[in-house]
């Protein structure tokens, strides 16, 4: 605990990673899962039923896209398929909010725009918990990644129901409610382009000494069932 929150190294890793990483996550994630609902009921005026069935096949279809992009990113990298899903959520929010209300209660266009949004939750929490345990080194780890993560989606993500509402109530367009969570997602994508680095191919063990340990380990395994013969 010392070594993360008195180390002021270890604190602009943190500022990093919430800023870079886990803010735009955040409120992609609460958009695509709550605040969606909130819309669909509020706003275009789909039944609470017909909502709630839109959200639980949209969640079904998007869920083996979180497997899809995790493993993505231990081919290509976890930085860009985060950032690419908080950018792609920043420009094409507006545009799929409008069609949401203009399409009106059809629960099937209501799915479709549920489910690319499903899409974009996926992009960036499919990578996330990777990037944040080889963004941090190994003696602050634990203490430094839940910091960024628990912030980013407790306050970042948890105050974007109030937000909106509050956004909607002051306007009275249920649409500028937008703001938030896009200003928010390009934050992301300008810090973590210009300024996080790409974590896939560090190799956590290494800086323990895991992987030599247990070589040395087997050899002497190994050693010992040859003198033992």
């Amino acid at each position: 605990m010392r070594d993360t929150l008195g180390n002021s190294r270890s604190w602009g890793l943190i500022l990093l990673a919430l800023f870079g990483a886990t803010a735009g996550q955040a409120v992609v994630w609460y958009q695509g899962q709550f605040q969606a609902r909130s819309f669909l009921l509020g706003t275009v005026k789909l039944d609470p039923v017909t909502t709630d069935l839109v959200m639980i096949l949209a969640l079904l279809l998007g869920t083996p896209f979180f497997l899809v992009f995790g493993a993505l990113s231990d081919r290509i990298g976890r930085k860009w398929i985060i950032l690419a899903g908080c950018l792609l959520a920043a420009v094409t929010y507006y545009p799929l909010y409008m069609l949401m209300q203009q399409a009106g209660p059809n629960p099937v266009a209501a799915c479709v725009f549920v489910f690319i949004q499903m899409l974009y939750v996926t992009m960036v929490y499919g990578p996330i918990a990777a990037f944040l345990v080889e963004f941090f080194p190994a003696r602050v780890r634990y203490t430094s990644l839940s910091i960024p993560y628990h912030l980013g989606n407790g306050e970042f993500g948890g105050w974007l129901p109030f937000i909106a509402l509050a956004i909607t109530a002051a306007t009275g367009n249920p649409l500028m409610a937008l703001v938030y969570p896009i200003v928010v997602a390009l934050i992301t994508v300008a810090v973590g382009g210009l300024l996080i680095r790409e974590t896939r191919g560090v190799r956590i063990w290494d800086e323990v000494g895991g992987e030599q340990t247990a070589v040395s380990s087997a050899t002497s395994t190994a050693a010992r069932q040859v003198a033992t013969t």
